[in-house]
Formats: C-alpha cells, structure tokens, sequence
C-alpha cells in the first residue's frame, strides 16, 4: 500500500517495526521515523495498518505515539481491522485537540494490496473522507464510505462474521450429508450449483421478502420446519452434531409456535429483529429495485 501511494507522487515518511521492510522505499526516496510521534509530526495525513486493537493503542498511546504528536488539521487514516469502540473513543481524543481521523478497514488481501485492487469500508466525516481521498484512491479500487466513524470497521467485522458463521453452517451440512453417504465431490457440486452458491437468498429472496417487510407465503415457515426437522435427525441418525442447525430449528419451531406457519419461512429471522430492537428494511426505493 505504501509503495502504490509512492508510485502516486506521494512523499513518504515511513516507522514499522522492522526497519528492513521499508527498505526498498527507503531506497526509493522515502524517508524513516524512529517512532510513530517522529511520523505523524512530518505528516499531514498518516496512514496505518496494523494487526489489531492491542497495536493499535501501543502506537496511539505509548510515550512516542501518535495521540500526542498529530498535528492540529492533520488527518489519521486508521486501515486497520479495529474495534469500532476504540477507534471512536481515539476520534474524540484527536478532535479535542483539532485533529481528526477515519477508520478505513480494507478487503481484499496482500495481492489485492500490491496490485491496488481492494475495497475500503470508510467511517468518518465527509469533509475529511474529500481530504483524504487522493490517498485512498491511489490504494484501492473502491472505497465506500458507510457512515460516521467507526462504521467502517461495524461494516468489516459484522461482514466477516457472517462470513464465517456461514461457513460453519455449511461445513455442518457437508458433513452430514457426507456422512449419509453422498459423494464429497457430489455434495460440494450440488452446493455450488443450487441456491446457496448462487447466492440467492441475498440477492433474491430476502429482498423480496424480510428486507421489504413482506411475508405473503413463497416458501411457508410449516414446510421450512418439516424440512429442517429432516435434516437434523438425517444428521442425528449418521452421527454428526449440527449446533447451529439445531439452534436455527428451535428459532423455527418458536416462529410456528407463535402461529407463522403459512407466513414466508423468512419470518422467522423477525426473532433476531425482536431481540435487536431494529428492523432490517431496504429504503422503499431501493426496494422496489430489488
């Protein structure tokens, strides 16, 4: 990333851990901080991307660092995966001394990294997403700006939870229908060909459904239920634990039970809602879009 905002005319002052990895920036013209304090007291924006919230304060807070070296009218541009909370409070200790920051997580690896193809989930305020954005643009392809701070790294992280949860839900099923005595290759075909590799119930059904708030029956909550019921003493019967799958169906059975069954199976996810105290609803023009 420091080597594409070079390559975009930038003028580098550079601090890392490990000297030798700026080397070859180093010998391009840039120039070395000792500390972080050293960097952000010749920068007007400083960047950084670190592994996560424990760096995160040592370089904002240790002796040297950056809470008490960023200039007045300087910018922080935090590319860091981070706790929202932190990088709040961080925000509100530089804005009380004229400073300001965005959170600016990005996806899309170290390749994506070299070659500039990443996304940015951008937090901050719109002033200061116009300043910084000849740096974001000379690291990444897409930059989105999703909100108010720390609403980068709400986006990033609840993002890559679902990510993973999915993950687990599907490994759960593979496995059970492995175990039943499908063929691996088979199973992972299927999968990839039908609903769930296509990415239908995001792209389609929930659209249509939960995210308009419309639950006129396309797959009712009875049959959904019946189906999951299947599934889990399929997988009970070959051996294979679900926990996820049997949370899901207990979520399904209280939906019944609360008399949704000829209602659209997706009215079971309105539990999660009820619990939240939010609704998850497209905006009626982007409803009728999608």
């Amino acid at each position: 990333m420091a080597a594409n905002l070079a390559a975009a005319g930038f003028r580098l002052v550079l601090h890392d851990c490990r000297r030798e990895s700026a080397t070859e920036l180093l010998e391009q013209g840039a120039t070395w901080a000792d500390t972080p304090g050293a960097v952000a007291r010749a920068a007007e924006i400083v960047c950084m991307s670190l592994p996560g919230p424990k760096e995160m304060e040592a370089v904002f807070y240790d002796e040297d660092g950056l809470r008490r070296a960023m200039k007045r009218g300087s910018l922080l541009v935090d590319f860091t995966t981070n706790s929202p909370l932190l990088v709040r409070r961080m925000n509100a200790e530089l804005k009380s001394h004229g400073a300001g920051m965005l959170d600016a997580p990005v996806s899309g690896g170290v390749s994506g990294a070299r070659s500039r193809r990443l996304t940015i989930q951008l937090g901050g305020d719109a002033a200061e997403v116009a300043r910084a954005r000849p740096v974001l643009d000379a690291v990444a392809d897409t930059v989105l700006h999703v909100g108010g701070i720390g609403c980068g790294n709400v986006c990033k992280l609840m993002h890559n939870c679902a990510v993973f949860c999915a993950d687990l839900a599907m490994i759960e099923c593979l496995t059970a229908g492995i175990k039943a005595g499908v063929d691996p290759t088979t199973m992972i075909g299927l999968f990839q060909k039908s609903g769930i590799g296509r990415n239908h119930d995001l792209q389609v059904s929930l659209p249509a459904t939960l995210f308009r708030g419309d639950f006129a029956a396309r797959f009712a909550m009875n049959t959904a239920l019946k189906d999951m019921k299947l599934a889990t003493e399929l997988a009970a019967a070959s051996g294979v634990s679900m926990r996820l799958a049997a949370l899901c169906e207990a979520e399904m059975a209280e939906a019944v039970a609360r008399g949704w069954g000829e209602l659209d199976h997706a009215m079971f996810l309105t539990l999660q809602e009820e619990r939240a105290g939010v609704k998850v609803r497209l905006a009626a023009s982007e409803s009728s879009r999608s």
